[in-house]
């Protein structure tokens, strides 16, 4: 697949996934600060991991929340690290540290002029 429909489709899934990974992950790490660095207890955060596991949505639509979630941290790791991919391997940095080939292979299809000890 050319790099250009990598990054067309990443750029279709970026706005529609952003808000709720930032909403997980803000949400996810304040619950994990509150309790061990604040000690707030589990009752005084709880609404944070309402929050975190899409709760208010309801148990039918909360499933779907988490699962599209990871859905799409998924997605965009696997595109966005495919892209990056990509451009690495056509950098000059890159391109340094490839083993040079040996040599052309028009230029290995000359005739010897040398005779083979078999050929004798």
């Amino acid at each position: 697949m050319d790099i250009r429909q990598f990054r067309k489709l990443h750029q279709t899934v970026a706005p529609i996934v952003l808000l709720p990974l930032l909403v997980t992950v803000c949400t996810g790490v304040t619950y994990r600060i509150a309790k061990s660095w604040f000690g707030l207890s589990r009752d005084q955060v709880h609404w944070l991991m309402t929050l975190h596991e899409g709760e208010y949505l309801g148990q039918t639509l909360e499933p779907f929340y988490v699962l599209l979630n990871g859905l799409g941290v998924l997605w965009m790791l696997i595109t966005g690290g495919i892209m990056v991919g990509q451009n690495i391997s056509k950098s000059k940095w890159f391109r340094q540290f490839r083993q040079p080939s040996s040599e052309p292979a028009s230029a290995s299809s000359k005739p010897s002029s040398e005779t083979h000890p078999s050929q004798e």
